[in-house]
């Protein structure tokens, strides 16, 4: 089977019963671990890739490769920037993110631009985190769960789901910034997780039609996070904004498509 749930070699039984409960949730087969039995053979003959309930909400994803579990990175030294007043963080600038702002985030990989989006919205406003990839999305979102996002932040709301056809379920102006961030095409090594999110994440790049659903749901920007010295952008028809140059992405937007008269 190409993905399980198991838990630690240790775990209480209480972290047995939320394995369960979240392996039924999640459409998984639950494998029981015997005391301080290796993942190792469990990869080998179980699951080509296992969600392991390490502790508490902590959720690990492991192949033969490797394995990683949530982690907040980068997204708390920009989420501690803004609090202490820096207003240069690329996303924010590019998406006129306001204090209140309704942001829905189609591709949330490690949740690190959703985490950033949701302390510039404060706790007034919402981040809606869309991913299709049930691995990445259990991870998490289960790291979500015990995340410390302070006062100042409203919550990540994730959601398992295929971005497109979520738009299609929206009527216009749901959201005020929808945002992409698709796998690039050139493989870009930023921190040790992620050769595995390219392994586990969404490859289908983002179509036109997907960003003309997007403008529609949004109520004023459709931004879209891109690759360097690529196509990622003109393929889409839109031009780079300015930012650093010492930088290894790039963004763009397109505005909202007007309200239409009944």
């Amino acid at each position: 089977m190409p993905l399980a749930v198991t838990t630690s070699g240790k775990p209480r039984e209480s972290l047995i019963l939320q394995a369960r409960e979240a392996a039924r949730a999640w459409g998984l087969p639950f494998i029981p671990r015997r005391k301080k039995e290796p993942l190792g053979p469990l990869l080998a003959t179980a699951a080509e890739a296992l969600l392991v309930f390490e502790r508490e909400g902590e959720v690990s994803l492991w192949d033969s490769e490797n394995s990683f579990s949530f982690n907040p990175g980068m997204a708390h030294l920009r989420r501690l920037r803004w609090l202490e007043g820096d207003r240069g963080d690329a996303l924010a600038r590019v998406a006129e993110l306001r204090a209140g702002d309704h942001v829905l985030d189609c591709t949330l990989g490690l949740g690190q631009d959703a985490l950033v989006a949701a302390v510039v919205v404060g706790q007034q406003g919402r981040v809606v985190a869309l991913e299709k990839s049930l691995a990445l999305y259990a991870v998490v979102s289960e790291g979500l769960k015990t995340y410390d996002a302070g006062p100042e932040s409203c919550r990540v709301e994730p959601v398992h789901t295929d971005a497109h056809a979520y738009l299609r379920t929206l009527p216009p102006g749901s959201f005020d910034v929808v945002f992409f961030d698709p796998m690039f095409e050139k493989p870009k090594k930023s921190q040790p997780a992620f050769e595995m999110l390219r392994r586990f994440a969404e490859h289908a790049p983002l179509t036109p039609e997907v960003l003309e659903e997007a403008r529609r749901v949004a109520r004023r920007w459709v931004v879209v996070k891109g690759a360097k010295h690529s196509e990622d952008l003109r393929k889409l028809g839109l031009e780079a904004e300015p930012g650093s140059r010492y930088t290894s992405v790039i963004w763009g937007r397109v505005p909202a498509l007007p309200p239409t008269r009944e």
